[in-house]
């Protein structure tokens, strides 16, 4: 298994980048070049993920077109949600979210990431060689997108009208 932890410091408040970071469509906007977007075969499609609901993504990574469904499996608004993969390419993936408010006001997002590869030890090579850099490299792609949003009047279009 392979535990991936990133902290992005964003100068926005927090209840703002917990919204955020729950968001469909900054989720989208931060994976866009792997085409990644929520599909309607089942769950949440736009606005905010909330405890209990489930997200259908589909990407393409590594020239294939992959499903995944991800559920929030736990929640403590607004300081952590966890988001735990119910069915994908990965024996295992659980992706933990924590938010607090930093001295100067801004919001200090720490994500912990764990995954495991399918396939054994050829699964466990694949993790070491070519998987923890492209999943590091994803979600610091995603974390600067939230953070570019959270700083930026743009967080308004996601999240005045989200529910």
């Amino acid at each position: 298994m392979v535990r991936l932890e990133e902290v992005t410091v964003i100068g926005a408040p927090l209840e703002r980048c917990f919204d955020l970071a729950r968001s469909v469509e900054v989720h989208v906007k931060g994976n866009r070049h792997w085409g990644e977007q929520a599909v309607a075969l089942s769950g949440v499609t736009s606005g905010l993920v909330g405890l209990g609901e489930r997200v259908t993504w589909q990407a393409r990574h590594f020239g294939v077109r992959q499903t995944l469904i991800s559920e929030i499996t736990a929640m403590d608004a607004p300081r952590f949600f966890q988001d735990t993969m119910i069915r994908g390419a990965f024996k295992s993936m659980q992706h933990d979210h924590h938010f607090r408010t930093l001295a100067d006001g801004a919001t200090e997002m720490r994500d912990v990431f764990c995954f495991a590869a399918p396939l054994g030890v050829l699964g466990r090579v694949a993790e070491v060689l070519l998987l923890r850099q492209y999943m590091t490299t994803l979600l610091r792609e995603r974390n600067a997108v939230v953070k570019q949003v959270a700083e930026s009047n743009e967080w308004r279009k996601y999240l005045l009208d989200a529910s």
